[in-house]
C-alpha cells in the first residue's frame, strides 16, 4: 500500500512538475538473461540441494531412531528409556540447528546468495543509471518490483537497452 501511495506521489508530482521523462525496466527479465546471474542461481540450487539432502539424512536418522525406541520401549528400563529419549531429541536439535545454519535468516544460503548474486545485480543497476543518465530519463520503474503497473506502453520498456550496455544480446 505504502509503495503504491508512493507512486502515485511520484506520478502526480510529475504531472505538475516540467515535462519528466521516464521508462520502465523488467529486472527479472533482466537477470534472467545475464549469464553470471544464471551461473550463480545454479550453484545456489546446487548448493541448496546438498544441504537439504544432509538435512534430510539427519532427519532420517532421527525417524529411524524414534522407530527403534517406540518398538522397544516396554522392554527398557526408566534410566535406558531416558537416555534413548535425550539422544533423540539432541539428534533432531542437531539437524535443525543445521538446517537453521543453512537456511535460517542470514544462514549460509543467505550469504552465498549475497557473494554470487549481488555483484551481479550491482551490474544491473549501474547500467540502469547509465541509461537514465544517457537518455535524460528523470525516472526508472521495474515492473518486476513488485509496483503494479495498470497499462505500460511497449515503447517505454528499456530493458533490453540495459541488456546492451551491459554487453549482452
Amino acid at each position: 500500500m505504502k509503495k503504491l501511495l508512493l507512486l502515485l506521489l511520484v506520478v502526480a508530482g510529475s504531472l505538475t512538475a516540467s515535462a519528466q521523462r521516464y521508462c520502465f525496466i523488467d529486472s527479472k527479465y533482466i537477470l534472467e538473461r545475464v549469464p553470471d546471474y544464471k551461473n550463480a542461481q545454479d550453484k545456489l540450487d546446487a548448493l541448496s540441494k546438498t544441504w537439504q539432502t544432509e538435512i534430510d539424512n539427519r532427519m532420517a536418522e532421527v525417524d529411524r531412531m524414534y522407530r527403534a525406541y517406540q518398538a522397544e520401549r516396554a522392554m527398557l528400563s526408566d534410566e535406558v528409556r531416558k537416555k534413548r529419549e535425550d539422544e533423540i531429541v539432541a539428534k533432531e536439535k542437531e539437524a535443525k540447528d543445521l538446517q537453521k545454519k543453512y537456511f535460517g535468516y542470514e544462514g549460509d544460503l543467505f550469504k552465498k546468495r549475497q557473494e554470487l548474486v549481488k555483484p551481479v545485480q550491482d551490474k544491473v543497476y549501474n547500467a540502469v543509471q547509465k541509461l537514465a543518465q544517457q537518455k535524460g530519463y528523470d525516472l526508472v520503474l521495474d515492473k518486476a518490483g513488485g509496483v503494479t503497473l495498470f497499462y505500460a506502453d511497449p515503447k517505454l520498456d528499456r530493458s533490453d537497452d540495459v541488456l546492451k550496455l551491459m554487453g549482452i544480446k
